[in-house]
């Protein structure tokens, strides 16, 4: 297979984490995953996004949000970037149902973590936060032609 690499840049309005999810799902076909992997992929990426927009800009919507995302022969690794107010305790923000916001479940990390490989998350007060999640990609037969 061959590699490959796409980057796109958006507003910070919740209207745009349908658009992540669809190239999410795209993506997720042509490398022949299966639906359960697709609904997976699109879970993590609308809460990655969602985050960006929610706590990342305050829901500030001019602002902009770096979705990137790169294709390998093994592996399929999303990049959420935002340049908003960053996490100030990052092991916090990372436990299950914490959240800054009482209308959140606060399960966005815990369903990155659970439907990813590998989830990091890199955040600096005032700097932003970068949120990179990768998916190990099976090798079947089909798709090595």
């Amino acid at each position: 297979m061959k590699s490959n690499q796409i980057t796109l840049t958006f507003s910070s309005i919740a209207e745009n984490v349908s658009i992540a999810r669809l190239l999410i799902a795209s993506i997720g076909g042509q490398l022949d995953l299966s639906l359960n992997d697709i609904e997976e992929l699109k879970v993590a990426v609308s809460e990655a996004v969602s985050n960006a927009i929610i706590h990342g800009y305050k829901s500030n919507p001019n602002n902009i949000v770096y979705f990137n995302l790169e294709i390998t022969k093994d592996s399929l690794i999303i990049v959420v970037r935002d340049e908003g107010c960053g996490i100030s305790d990052l092991e916090q923000a990372m436990q299950p149902a914490f959240s800054t916001d009482p209308e959140r479940m606060g399960l966005g990390f815990v369903f990155m973590q659970s439907f990813m490989d590998e989830l990091q998350v890199d955040s600096k007060l005032e700097v932003g936060t970068t949120v990179t999640m990768k998916k190990h990609l099976k090798q079947t037969p089909i798709s090595s032609h």
